[in-house]
C-alpha cells in the first residue's frame, strides 16, 4: 500500500507544474455509505504505459487548483469498465489542461463496483459521484468556486457515472445521509460515454460489473440513462468516435436525441475515427475536441 500511495504521489507532483496546489483527500468525513469489512486492497497496474488502479474501496477526491480561478469547476471522473481507472490520461493530464484555463479540476477516485466490500454495489460509485458535488458546493466559498458552475465529466464506464449523476440527482443513492446539498451537476461532459445498458448497445463489462449478469428488467432500465433524461437535466456536451468498437456510438447519439427530446441544451461531436479511450487526443484529426468544449464552456452562463 505504501508503494502504491507513492506511485500516486508521484503521478500528482510530476503534473503538478500546471497546477498552483494538488490536494488529495478523503471523500467521505466518517464512516463510507454502504461499506462493508473486507480485506480486498486497492491495486495500482500499468498497462501499455498507463496508469490504471483497481479494488478501489477508499474513494478520494483530488483538488487541482490553478494559479488563477475562474469560478468553474468539474469533477472528473476516469474510465475502466467499472473494474478500475484510468486515472492518468482520463484523470490527472485532464485535470492539468483544465488548470491551464483557470478551471479548478477534482478527479474523483471513486469506488468501483464489488459485492465483497458494499452493500449494494450498483449505488457505490453514484453515492460517491453525489458525495463530491454535495463537498464542492459546502466548501465552495473556501475553495473559491462558483457554486452555480459546478460539472461532472466522465470518461466510458466513468461517463456512465457523470451521466447517471446528470439524471438521477433527485433520488440520493445514501439513504441515509441527512444533508439537502443539491447533488445536481450544472453540467456535463460526456466522452465516449457508457449510457445504455441495452443490450444491443451496451458495453457488457461495464454492465456487468455494476448491475450483474443477470439484473432485472426495472434495474437495466434505471442506469439506462438515456431513458432518465427529463427537462431539468442539465446541459451536456458529448464526444465520441464513429469507430468506437468498445462502446457503440449509438450510447452518445441517443443520449443527445433524449437531451433533444426534452428541451436540455446539447452539443455532440462524433469524429468518423479514433476508437474508444483516446483521452484528450484523437490523433486520427487536428480538430481538438478539448478546444470545443472550452468554446461550450464559455456559453455556460
Amino acid at each position: 500500500m505504501h508503494r502504491q500511495k507513492l506511485i500516486i504521489f508521484f503521478i500528482l507532483i510530476a503534473n503538478s507544474i500546471w497546477a498552483q496546489t494538488v490536494t488529495e483527500m478523503p471523500l467521505y468525513a466518517g464512516a463510507i455509505p454502504g461499506a462493508k469489512a473486507s480485506i480486498v486492497k486497492e491495486q495500482i497496474i500499468f498497462v501499455n504505459g498507463g496508469v490504471r488502479i483497481s479494488s478501489v474501496i477508499l474513494p478520494t477526491l483530488t483538488k487541482f487548483a490553478p494559479a488563477k480561478p475562474n469560478g468553474t469547476s468539474v469533477i472528473i471522473c476516469p474510465g475502466g469498465g467499472y473494474g478500475r481507472l484510468a486515472i492518468d490520461h482520463e484523470g490527472v493530464d485532464v485535470a492539468k489542461a483544465f488548470n491551464q484555463l483557470g478551471i479548478t479540476a477534482f478527479v474523483l477516485k471513486y469506488r468501483l463496483p464489488n459485492d465483497s466490500v458494499m452493500v449494494d454495489k450498483s449505488a457505490g460509485p453514484l453515492q460517491d459521484a453525489q458525495e463530491a458535488i454535495r463537498t464542492m458546493r459546502k466548501q465552495a466559498v473556501a475553495w473559491g468556486l462558483n457554486p452555480a458552475k459546478i460539472g461532472i465529466m466522465g470518461f466510458s464506464a466513468g461517463g456512465h457515472l457523470a451521466s447517471t449523476a446528470a439524471t438521477h440527482f433527485n433520488t440520493l443513492a445514501d439513504i441515509t445521509t441527512k444533508d439537502s446539498t443539491s447533488v445536481r451537476p450544472d453540467f456535463a461532459i460526456l466522452v465516449y460515454p457508457v449510457i445504455s445498458f441495452d443490450d444491443s448497445i451496451a458495453h457488457k463489462g461495464s454492465k456487468a460489473n455494476l448491475v450483474g449478469k443477470n439484473p432485472a428488467a426495472e434495474q437495466t432500465k434505471l442506469y439506462s440513462n438515456e431513458l432518465q433524461v427529463t427537462k431539468n437535466s442539465p446541459p451536456v456536451f458529448l464526444v465520441h468516435a464513429g469507430d468506437d468498437a468498445t462502446v457503440p456510438v449509438e450510447n452518445t447519439i441517443r443520449y443527445y436525441q433524449a437531451c433533444i427530446k426534452n428541451k436540455v441544451p446539447a452539443e455532440m461531436h462524433v469524429y468518423p475515427k479514433g476508437g474508444h479511450g483516446f483521452g484528450l487526443n484523437n490523433k486520427t484529426t487536428t480538430d481538438k475536441w478539448f478546444d470545443r468544449l472550452m468554446n461550450w464552456l464559455s456559453t455556460m452562463q
